[in-house]
């Protein structure tokens, strides 16, 4: 099972059954050792449809991020070293069929109309938007945030480019 006490990971899941997207949660109460060497786990395998198949590792952030000084910040999209190598890692071990995605979770707060476009999820009162980006888009504009934290982040605009909101409603012929 997932950490369902990680409301972002439980908002997600609470999307795709809402949707009745296919899924299997990565239970990561269990270390994964791979060919002799500790993997970082993802959350989903998700089954989209159009015979897609999707690694998911979810990124939570709040949407905006309020800053010590009280201003908000858009589109964080930190992720770890050992995010980006443990992504890239499964997407050997499961192969062509599937592809690597961060899933940004964002707990959206303040004013509606500095939301992102498209329809929220609601859950647990609260209400979330789910945006994508390829495992292999993100290293391509990824950039050092912090060495000592071992963190990268992609410049917002080009965040904005490469991210697809979430949306299971619709199919990729529309």
């Amino acid at each position: 099972m997932t950490r369902r006490h990680i409301h972002y990971e439980a908002a997600f899941e609470d999307y795709l059954r809402s949707k009745g997207i296919p899924y299997v949660p990565v239970d990561e109460t269990r270390k994964v050792i791979f060919s002799g060497s500790k993997i970082k786990s993802f959350d989903f395998l998700v089954y989209p449809g159009d015979n897609r198949h999707w690694i998911v590792d979810v990124k939570g952030r709040q949407f905006p991020y309020k800053t010590r000084r009280g201003r908000g910040r858009y589109w964080e999209n930190w992720v770890t070293q050992q995010d980006l190598e443990g992504l890239a890692e499964w997407q050997k071990v499961f192969g062509e069929d599937f592809e690597s995605y961060f899933v940004f979770a964002y707990l959206l707060s303040g004013a509606p109309e500095h939301w992102p476009t498209g329809v929220p999820h609601r859950f647990r009162e609260e209400r979330y938007a789910f945006f994508s980006v390829t495992l292999t888009d993100y290293q391509a504009h990824c950039r050092v945030r912090s060495a000592s934290w071992k963190t990268v982040s992609v410049a917002r605009n080009a965040f904005r480019e490469i991210t697809q909101l979430v949306d299971f409603s619709r199919t990729d012929s529309e």
